[in-house]
Order: structure tokens, then sequence, then C-alpha cells
């Protein structure tokens, strides 16, 4: 019973550690402050949206991101100015601006940087009204 118990630990504690070097190659960049812009309203009232944004950066990339951070700002606050009232206020329509937003970043930086350097882009807080 024993010959069975001591390979498996070894593999449980073999896969622990890979998982714990992949997550710590990644850092976070959050804006701030929050972005707040409006967006096409379809009444007379003007419609705005408050965003919590956060880049997933891969490797020692954080401090290049944080240098190209006034450009991705403009960016998303661009995509947002775009976007209706009803894909604003729709849970798909709010991932669908997420992935076109991450895919203009990632653009930004390929164009500025010649790498993507962002893994992900994350909404973590949207308020609108």
């Amino acid at each position: 019973m024993y010959k069975y118990l001591i390979p498996f630990s070894f593999l449980f504690i073999l896969s622990t550690s890979t998982i714990q070097v992949n997550a710590a190659s990644y850092a976070y960049y959050g804006f701030q402050p929050d972005i707040v812009t409006n967006y096409v309203a379809s009444k007379k009232k003007i419609g705005f949206v408050r965003i919590t944004v956060e880049l997933m950066v891969e490797g020692d990339n954080l401090t290049i991101v944080e240098h190209h951070a006034p450009l991705l700002r403009d960016a998303i606050i661009d995509i947002i100015g775009q976007q209706e009232e009803a894909k604003v206020k729709s849970i798909k329509g709010r991932s669908e601006i997420q992935l076109e937003c991450e895919e203009q970043v990632k653009a930004l930086l390929v164009q500025e940087t010649g790498e993507p350097l962002v893994k992900k882009l994350l909404f973590t807080q949207w308020l609108d009204n």
C-alpha cells in the first residue's frame, strides 16, 4: 500500500509547485483613477459609465505598461464613448466591449513595443446610469 502512496504524493507536490511558478509570472496594473466617461444615450439625458480596469501583465513588463498607460486609457475611453446604451447596459454587450478594449490595448502595445505584453484586460467594476 505504501509503495503507491509515495509516487502519488510526489506528483501532487510537483503539480502544486508548477501552478505557483506560473501564477507568479504575472502582475496586475490598475488604472487610477477609475475610468469615467460617457456613451451614446438614447434619451435626452447623458449616459455615463465608471469602470475599474485591470491589466494582467506578463513577466517584468509592468513598468513598460505603466509608461504607456495614458495611451491605453485614451483608447479604452474612445471605445466606450462610441457604444450604444443597449450594449453598455447588457451583460453580453459589456463582455464584447471588454474584448474590444483588450484587442485594442494589445494592438497598441505591439505597435509601441513590438509585443502585446498584456495577457488579459479585466473590468473589475462597472457602474452605469
